[in-house]
């Protein structure tokens, strides 16, 4: 049976692969809970505890290309496992450390486990996808990201509490030892793909098209990130929001994300990524703006604000899907892996980048400029995905012969679609 339109095996590893994304996103997030205590124990400050967050998410957004160019020609099943063992090996490692430096040589080693990991993730399910279905089942796997906001920072938090901040860690460890399992009984074994040189690896790489939807996707992640960072404080600035009432918001916008992901990977299957990404971005745009009309308002009423939150998670965790198949289908199959961890590394970029635009307006114009700036952000990214559309068009057209019928368009070539 085609393991890509087969069914029987669709459920199972979906399953491992979501459980696999949920796992490292955990292990990347839930470090912020027990900062104080790690800070406490090993005695350094929180800014420098804090670091260990730093150095995670710039270890993936560096380590990430070269590595998934390294490993191109390998089995991706093969690298998924030997991922995974090694991220397993850091988190079980953790009570051992008896020093920060120590520490911080055990996330750099996560850190690369997951840079390697994470984007293999994503090409496993674009090379066992049906076209028609890649953007349901890359929503699918979205959802162990977001999962990992709504169950595993509480989870690991939670844990640290009771049982001492290294086991958050061993926990990290004990949900990577679950991916693995699953990845090893679900994922189908297939052929390594075929060997090319080094040059060949990067080509798809260098397209205009593809570093621009990847520009795009730092710009749309930066507007973002900006809001989302300091989100406590525009609440209680803006509401009065108290950090019990915020607990309660966050679930409910990360119960929104997953919604938002699961309705966009629908949207690219039926409509093409680029009218999934652009509808993404003006409905984070328009939540934007209104919660920047009910600062100008403010105190607000706190049932619309909760209702624009709603939007904004929905449609922020909306954008990923698109970016990533419309990164895959410009990069070709043959440069998934090195594509999706660009697109990774994009993220990363833009995550730093907006939380620390973030933190300069916060401290320079208030909290009340956070949700203007990121609308207007999230239009520069949509103004830069069209711009790229437009030229590959164009690019297209002057590619297409004089005489002779047009190409035929086919199920295979849906994903690309503009």
């Amino acid at each position: 049976m085609d393991v890509a339109r087969g069914r029987t095996f669709a459920k199972p590893w979906l399953i491992a692969l979501a459980l696999t994304a949920f796992a490292l996103q955990t292990d990347d997030f839930v470090i912020v809970g027990v900062l104080p205590s790690i800070a406490r124990e090993l005695k350094v400050s929180e800014a420098a505890a804090g670091q260990l967050v730093s150095v995670f998410s710039v270890m993936c957004a560096v380590i990430g290309p070269p590595a998934a160019v390294i490993t191109a020609s390998w089995s991706r099943r093969h690298v998924l496992i030997g991922g995974l063992l090694l991220f397993c090996a850091a988190g079980f490692a953790v009570p051992l450390a008896t020093s920060y430096p120590v520490l911080m040589a055990l996330r750099i080693v996560a850190a690369l486990a997951a840079a390697v990991t994470l984007p293999t993730v994503f090409a496993v399910v674009a090379a066992h996808s049906p076209p028609e279905r890649q953007g349901r089942h890359l929503a699918i796997v979205m959802t162990g990201l977001t999962g990992a906001v709504v169950i595993g920072v509480p989870l690991g938090t939670w844990t640290g509490a009771v049982f001492g901040w290294q086991a958050t860690f061993v926990l990290g460890g004990l949900l990577g030892l679950a991916a693995l399992v699953c990845v090893h009984v679900a994922v189908p074994r297939t052929p390594s793909p075929p060997a090319a040189g080094l040059a060949d690896r990067l080509s798809p790489l260098t397209r205009p098209a593809v570093l621009g939807v990847l520009l795009a996707a730092v710009v749309a992640v930066l507007g973002n990130l900006m809001f989302q960072t300091y989100l406590a404080s525009f609440l209680h600035d803006m509401a009065g929001v108290t950090p019990a009432t915020l607990g309660g918001l966050l679930a409910l916008t990360g119960a929104a994300g997953i919604a938002g992901a699961r309705l966009s990977g629908g949207l690219v299957d039926r409509f093409g990524p680029a009218r999934a990404f652009i509808l993404a971005v003006v409905v984070f745009a328009a939540a934007m703006l209104g919660l920047a009309l009910c600062w100008s308002l403010r105190p607000a009423y706190l049932p619309l604000i909760v209702l624009l939150l709603l939007v904004w998670s929905a449609a922020a965790w909306a954008v990923p899907p698109p970016v990533q198949a419309r990164i895959l289908a410009l990069a070709g199959p043959d440069a998934g892996p090195q594509a999706l961890a660009l697109s990774s590394s994009a993220v990363y970029i833009g995550s730093s980048l907006g939380a620390g635009l973030g933190g300069w307006l916060l401290s320079t114009h208030g909290s009340g400029a956070l949700p203007l700036t990121a609308a207007f952000s999230a239009l520069a990214s949509l103004a830069l995905f069209a711009a790229t559309e437009r030229s590959t068009r164009w690019r297209g057209r002057r590619r297409r012969p004089a005489h002779g019928p047009p190409p035929q368009r086919s199920a295979g070539n849906r994903v690309g679609r503009t």
